[in-house]
């Protein structure tokens, strides 16, 4: 009888080895989740959507095409899109599966920066500031304006783990950030979620969702005057859907963007 629950506890040791080797070699294959910030501001788009309003899928539809401008041989993406889905129109007849109230109310301070009345769906937002520019056709550079303003700050974003980051947000040389500290967010992102609405204003749509927030997560307020190492712990990429790690460095005071960066994180 021994003898048996030996072999058994040594097959159990066995199984927590095979995965643990697994996990090993699964984050071994992601070690290219990597990304550094270049000199210029990295731009950030942010889209307010909802699948409950009909007025959404064109924004939504504008901003999937920037998936294949998006694409780089360097480690960083050129820019950081976000679809943040709000929950303001759930009750309509159509719960937003991606929506939270955390990202309405990232739009409620949003508006707040920009001094509005109200909030609205779809919203672009552009580094900060409401933008009613979007819907252009053509490479990246001609549909997102790019800052020409050195940054202020710098980031180095690196894989530690299986769902494990850190980056390093440190103050470009000889200069500082407009208030003298910064704040900043992470976000988690991915693209080809695909929604077959059944009710509400978008009834019988079948919508496409790329760069969908699936996770945000602020931090606090730090000086801008040394290097700060930021740490995040992300959910797990959903299988067969391309995942993004973002860090999005911004003032707290106006929201302006200071600096951004995106990382393709497959695992």
């Amino acid at each position: 009888m021994r003898f048996i629950n030996n072999f058994k506890f040594a097959i159990f040791l066995i199984a927590i080895q095979s995965v643990n080797t697994s996990a090993i070699a699964q984050f071994s294959a992601s070690t290219a989740c990597k990304a550094a910030s270049n000199v210029n501001i990295t731009p950030v788009v942010e889209l307010y959507t909802s699948e409950g309003c009909s007025s959404c899928p064109p924004a939504e539809k504008w901003l999937n095409t920037l998936k294949a401008k998006t694409v780089s041989n360097s480690s960083a993406n050129p820019a950081v899109i976000q679809a943040f889905h709000v929950n303001y129109w759930d009750y309509i007849g159509w719960p937003d599966r991606f929506a939270t109230a955390a990202h309405t109310n990232r739009q409620r301070q949003v508006s707040a920066w920009n001094k509005q009345n109200g909030i609205y769906t779809p919203q672009m937002v552009l580094n900060g500031g409401d933008w009613r520019g979007w819907g252009g056709i053509g490479p990246l550079s001609s549909v997102v304006p790019a800052s020409k303003a050195i940054a202020s700050s710098s980031i180095s974003l690196n894989q530690i783990g299986a769902d494990q980051f850190e980056a390093i947000v440190s103050p470009a040389s000889g200069t500082n950030s407009p208030s003298g500290a910064w704040s900043a967010y992470w976000t988690i992102t991915e693209h080809g979620h695909v929604t077959k609405v059944k009710a509400g204003e978008n009834s019988g749509e079948t919508l496409l969702h790329d760069f969908v927030v699936r996770q945000y997560t602020p931090v606090g307020e730090y000086s801008a005057a040394s290097p700060q190492k930021l740490s995040f712990r992300g959910v797990s990429a959903t299988p067969g859907h391309e995942r993004q790690v973002n860090l999005v460095v911004f003032d707290p005071k106006t929201g302006k963007t200071i600096q951004a960066v995106s990382a393709n994180c497959s695992s």
